[in-house]
Order: structure tokens, then sequence, then C-alpha cells
């Protein structure tokens, strides 16, 4: 999310002027935008030159033309499915082709530029209005997984898990082949992985094929003269794994949390990572589950709690903010809520236990007999 000009002072009238720029901006938006809020943008309007003749056959008299407008907002809806966000609304102005308190409905889109309005921003909107526009979502944590035969890329930041990259290598075994298969994955490296962004870059593999791969990704960059690599070599990590592309296995490895403790990527991996540790562990500190979660929080007892982002899109308006809802309480009782995107590893993990789950403050050994 882009923010051209703001005008915002805490507790107090003010506007902003956006610009989304990503998928994920259309949701932080939906979550920003409330009942009573102003939106001015443009838009366009069918205009019929004459209405007389105008039928099905005839559609040549009607066209659509631009204008601004500023709408008193009424009702937000979040569509995840299409990736619409669309606000309806009265109009304000009224102008030649719309009169006011006339009702229209916006469509929010990528890459349109619209300024909004609010009778106060509180302190959750601007703190949630700036760390939208911090490019939150940009992966500042390449992970590399090769095994004999293949390799993938991925770039992780802390709402997006992507794989850029697939290769293969030949089934035929010698070395002009095992450097064409390190050429792959040399080029796929070049082309995904911005030291300016990037601030780790981990190696993973069963037995020496990452050292390998290594050595040839560092000569190749001092033959092609591109210092950028060279100057990075302490950015590098190495990480044995098992045969099975465990992107997991080498998120959780304990020499990579110290390396990418201070990178946006580690904030859900860090908490999903305490919560499986305490399954396995601690058993009576974690709880996963709708019921479980809930009755939980009765007990004032969440410390943490994980939700994914898909329950908080959910199609079902009353579910969607009951759980926005239980985020905002566990927020107001002391814990921390920390919403996991659905394309992010560990939310992937969290998913599939639910996409709900907490860290507790004190042990419920009672907890599944409290929900009976």
């Amino acid at each position: 999310m882009k923010i051209v000009q703001q005008n915002l002072t805490l507790n107090q009238p003010g506007s902003v002027k956006i610009i989304l720029e990503e998928h994920d901006d259309l949701w932080l938006v939906y979550n920003l935008i409330a009942r009573g809020d102003t939106i001015v943008t443009d838009t366009a309007r069918k205009v019929v030159r004459n209405k007389s003749s105008v039928t099905n056959a005839n559609r040549k008299d009607c066209f659509r033309v631009q204008i601004k407008i500023e709408i008193k907002i009424t009702d937000v809806d979040y569509d995840d499915d299409s990736s619409a966000l669309r606000v309806r609304g009265r109009n304000l102005v009224a102008n030649e082709l719309m009169a006011s308190g006339a009702y229209h409905t916006l469509k929010i889109e990528k890459n349109k530029e619209f300024d909004l309005t609010k009778k106060l921003w509180d302190s959750d909107a601007i703190e949630n209005l700036h760390k939208a526009s911090e490019k939150a979502s940009r992966a500042d944590l390449a992970v590399i997984i090769i095994q004999t035969g293949s390799a993938q890329v991925f770039l992780i930041g802390n709402k997006v898990t992507t794989l850029c990259a697939k290769i293969e290598a030949s089934k035929t075994n010698n070395k002009t082949v095992s450097n064409k298969f390190y050429a792959g994955i040399f080029q796929a490296f070049v082309k995904h992985v911005d030291f300016n962004t990037v601030r780790c870059v981990v190696l993973g593999s069963p037995g020496s094929i990452k050292e390998e791969f290594r050595g040839y990704l560092f000569q190749e960059a001092q033959r092609l003269k591109m210092k950028s690599i060279g100057d990075n070599k302490s950015r590098f990590v190495m990480v044995n794994i098992g045969n099975k592309n465990s992107l997991k296995e080498i998120l959780h490895d304990d020499q990579v949390m110290g390396l990418i403790k201070d990178t946006k990527a580690v904030m859900e991996i860090k908490a999903y990572k305490e919560f499986s540790d305490l399954l396995l562990t601690d058993s009576d500190r974690a709880c996963y589950g709708p019921r479980s979660v809930e009755t939980a929080h009765e007990m004032m007892a969440i410390e943490a709690l994980l939700i994914t982002d898909d329950l908080l899109r959910s199609k079902d308006i009353a579910l969607r903010q009951k759980y926005m809802e239980l985020v905002k309480s566990v927020k107001k009782a002391g814990g921390k809520a920390i919403v996991f995107s659905s394309t992010h590893v560990s939310g992937e993990q969290l998913a599939q236990l639910t996409g709900i789950a907490a860290i507790l403050r004190f042990p419920l050994p009672d907890l599944d007999e409290l929900i009976l």
C-alpha cells in the first residue's frame, strides 16, 4: 500500500490518499474502512443520449463517462474469491450525472487512487494504516532446498510464502550435468533474490549438496563480477534436512531462527513453533479449535491467539464478525493476536489445525472436560 498524502492526528478528523499495490492491501483496507467514513475517487457512470430510443438493439446510445465522486459509506463488502472490495454509500456532492444523496457502489481495486476521510482516527486505525504501508508482505528471507534431482527456491515474508522456481536435474549423473543443474539454481537465485530486501539465505539439503552449490554460487558470482553476492557471504546459512522438501524443518532450525529473528518473516514462524513445541512438551499450555480457544479466553488464559486470515475473511458474516470480536477481545485482555496469512507456510500448518489456536498464560489440564 502506498500512502500518497496524509493529514492525520490521533483522535481527530483526518484524511489519507491511498494507492493499493498488492492483493493483501484490499483486505487491510477492508479492516480500515468503517461506516460513516467518506471516500473520494473516480468512478464510471452510464449515460444515455436519448432515453426514448434505448432498446436492447440500440445500445450505442449508452456510454460510460468518468466522474469524481464523494460518498459517505454505509456498507463495506470484501469477496476473497474475486479479490474485490466494494463500498456503498450516498453521494455527498451533486453533479450533472448524479444527485446528492443518491446511492452508489464503488469497486476498490489495485492501482486505483482514493481519499479516505474519518471523523476520528484512533490509534488502531493509524497503526494498521502505517503497518500496511510498510510493505509488510515483502520477503526478506530466501530458502533454497536442494535434493539429488531437484531444487526449489522460496521467498518468505511475514504475509506470504512464494515458491519462485523449481529446477529439475537430468537423470544422468556426471559433472557436466551437475554443473548444469547448479547453473539452473544459480539463475533462479539471481532472478529472485535481492539483497536490498533479503536479509538471510538458507541453503538446505541432505549430505553435502548445499556446500557444493554454495561453492558454485560464489565461484560463478566472482567470475561474472556479481559483487553483491560475494559481499553478502555472511547472510548464508547451511541446514541439514532429510530426503523430503521440508520447508517446516528448515524454518524450525535453531540456527535459522537465530539469524532471522529480526526479519519480517519470523513472527508467524516463531509463534507457530512455540505453539507446536508446547503441544509436544507442555500440552496443557496450548489448545486449538474454536471451542477450546473460546473457553480458554473466557478464563482469561490466552497469552497469544493464533488465527488464519481465512477465518477473518469468511463469507459467513456472523462467523467473520465473531472472530474479529475475539481478536479485539484478546488484545483488550492483554494478550497478543497474530493473524496468519493462508499463503504463508505457518498459516498452512495452522489451517490444518482448524485455523485457530492459542498459547496459554497458565496450564488448563481440564480444558477438554470444560467444553463437553
